[in-house]
């Protein structure tokens, strides 16, 4: 079973947690109607449609408001940290969270408490404090953009405010940053690297590159990198190999995006619904 952790942009969501399923451009969990917008949201939906697609059941969710103050972060991790030794889960993918390594290093030990250690993938916030409280290659797969790949480059950063300017966001120097990653341990075992082209890695070897379709038009639609991470998670906990995973999910999402006609004002939602056409159009 795939459980995804994150936050929604509102002060007074609870910590809310259960399986989800969709309704529209909503998802539904625990009788609440989310929009699907940016951020974890539109990586729930994608894993969703992904597991529509298998038939597998829906993903189980955590969920807590949190605007940027961090105190939804923490007190989900407070939760998460106590609930995850009585769940089974295959996968766990972190997203929008307060980057706290302290918090980071609490949530390790308590997956290590488990009689078995799920697939562990981390992006944006969690990612972060994968990489702040040291424990990057403890995970599977990251997905960083190109600047989030460059702070885990940055082996003196000790945050992502302090990436040092001659390693910030440059698509052209995203093999010399995956390298420079892996070399100062600050990746995980593999990297899913979204942008212009998808690099995929491993242990600091570029497995694969996927660049087509290129959408120009796709380039300022947020939630995109999102999607693509509810993509692999889904097909990861589906029992796709990683390798596998990485490169169809950078496919799958880069066709639904083709296939949405998209403009500058196309929402992330109205990509989503076309990841079933995609994997057909693919496997």
């Amino acid at each position: 079973m795939l459980a995804i952790i994150g936050t929604v942009p509102e002060e007074d969501f609870p910590i809310t947690s259960d399986r989800v399923h969709l309704d529209g451009n909503y998802l539904i969990l625990n009788n609440r109607k989310i929009p699907i917008n940016r951020g974890t949201p539109a990586l729930i939906a994608s894993a969703c449609k992904i597991f529509e697609i298998l038939g597998k059941d829906m993903p189980y969710v955590y969920l807590v408001g949190d605007t940027g103050k961090g105190y939804g972060s923490k007190k989900l991790y407070e939760y998460f940290a106590q609930d995850v030794k009585n769940q089974t889960f295959d996968t766990l993918t972190f997203h929008y969270l307060m980057p706290d390594a302290d918090w980071c290093n609490k949530i390790l030990l308590s997956i290590d408490e488990l009689n078995r250690r799920p697939f562990l993938i981390a992006d944006a916030g969690f990612m972060y404090a994968a990489k702040m409280s040291g424990n990057a290659k403890y995970f599977d797969l990251f997905t960083p953009d190109p600047g989030e790949l460059a702070f885990l480059a940055d082996e003196e950063a000790p945050h992502p405010f302090y990436t040092r300017g001659f390693l910030l966001q440059d698509e052209s120097k995203v093999e010399e940053l995956i390298k420079r990653a892996y070399k100062h341990e600050n990746a995980a075992k593999y990297l899913l690297v979204k942008g212009r082209r998808d690099y995929i890695a491993k242990d600091g070897k570029i497995l694969d590159i996927v660049s087509e379709p290129c959408i120009e038009a796709l380039e300022p639609i947020g939630g995109t990198g999102d999607s693509l991470t509810g993509i692999v998670s889904a097909l990861i906990d589906s029992g796709y190999e990683t390798e596998r995973a990485c490169s169809l999910a950078a496919k799958i999402n880069r066709v639904a995006g083709k296939l949405s006609k998209p403009e500058p004002s196309t929402q992330i939602w109205e990509i989503i619904k076309f990841i079933p056409d995609a994997f057909g159009l693919l496997v």
